[in-house]
């Protein structure tokens, strides 16, 4: 299913939620909106899902006019299903019979015989690896299990987009990570389009095809995980994904020159916004720690993490703080004054050029 939104709105009372959101889909694409609480995320899903209606603009589903400030078609009527945060399961209804249920009342769900019924579960069951567990109810189920349980109860009908609001949040890091694998997996089998609600940078950069960056109730950025990574277009977006420090200076054509330094950084795929504001926007990992040297920008080492295959440092440089990921055989001391100059890759010099 293709999705399209044009001028979208939405207020509550006098707080505006949503600001001018303008977005298009294509057919089984997985787009995951990537922000912080309050930013607008859930508010623009349950627009798509029709459970409110806009304030201002329109909303598209395969070309069908489906919301507007003066029409609003009800979720029912929308070929599409919801995979909620708090799995949203009866505690009545074991696994099988949740599945069932889907079957049986999804509105775009061709009639099935009683054989072709227990077939489409057992398939369903298959897909989310739970047939063992098919007459369990959800009180005997782990939390992943719930959540599988939420997956196949909203794939079973094969809607044509599957809406999900963070759904992996209540599990613990380990299931997190196994439970994106089981979404990608979905996605290839279904084929349905899915629109994915998280503001876990991790969980948006493993699985989706596109990503949007929403601040404020507007959109920050739109694109692929490669290109929100490694070009981000505002400082939010550096900072919320991949966790970007922002060094101060000014910019004269490709070349950096940090505030209260004489050093020169250069870069050629900076953003205008970052140039107009005179920002360089470096990542923990494209930081490199060197012995003290006068000529380059110094900072004292405030904390020290080990994780395994690095060490994650805090650093106060000239009061502000710094992150810097370092590998494991390049290891400095909590106190240590070390100096600061970009990954040899992106290229510097000692001394700015003259004017």
């Amino acid at each position: 299913m293709t999705a399209e939104i044009r001028q979208l709105n939405k207020f509550f009372g006098n707080f505006q939620a949503l600001k001018d959101i303008n977005l298009e889909t294509s057919e089984g694409e997985f787009i995951a909106i990537l922000g912080p609480s309050g930013c607008g995320k859930t508010t623009l899903l349950r627009l798509l899902a029709g459970f409110s209606a806009p304030s201002g603009g329109e909303i598209y589903l395969d070309g069908e006019a489906v919301a507007s400030k003066t029409m609003n078609v009800p979720p029912e009527k929308r070929n599409l299903n919801m995979v909620f945060q708090s799995f949203a399961l009866w505690p009545h209804m074991n696994i099988e019979d949740h599945i069932r249920f889907a079957l049986k009342n999804h509105r775009y769900m061709e009639k099935l015989n009683s054989k072709e019924m227990n077939e489409r579960i057992d398939e369903i069951l298959r897909i989310v690896g739970l047939e063992q567990f098919k007459h369990r109810l959800p009180g005997e189920l782990s939390g992943g299990q719930k959540q599988r349980v939420s997956l196949a109860r909203a794939i079973a009908p094969a809607p044509r987009l599957l809406l999900m609001d963070e759904p992996l949040s209540n599990l613990d890091a380990e299931l997190r990570i196994e439970m994106r694998r089981e979404i990608q997996k979905i996605h290839k089998i279904t084929k349905a389009s899915i629109v994915y609600v998280t503001h876990d940078q991790g969980e948006a950069l493993a699985m989706a095809d596109r990503i949007i960056v929403m601040n404020d109730g507007k959109i920050e950025q739109i694109g692929t995980p490669e290109e929100i990574y490694e070009s981000p277009e505002t400082s939010f977006v550096a900072t919320f994904v991949g966790k970007a420090n922002l060094f101060k200076g000014a910019w004269k054509d490709e070349v950096f020159k940090p505030e209260g330094t004489q050093l020169a950084w250069r870069q050629n795929n900076v953003t205008g916004s970052f140039i107009k504001d005179g920002i360089f926007p470096l990542r923990p990992e494209q930081i490199r720690l060197t012995k003290a040297e006068e000529e380059k920008l110094q900072g004292r080492i405030m904390t020290k993490q080990f994780q395994g295959k690095e060490y994650h440092y805090s650093l106060d440089v000239n009061g502000r703080t710094v992150i810097v990921h370092m590998p494991i055989n390049e290891s400095y001391e909590i106190g240590e004054t070390v100096s600061i100059e970009p990954d040899i890759i992106w290229g510097w010099d000692k001394k700015a050029p003259e004017n």
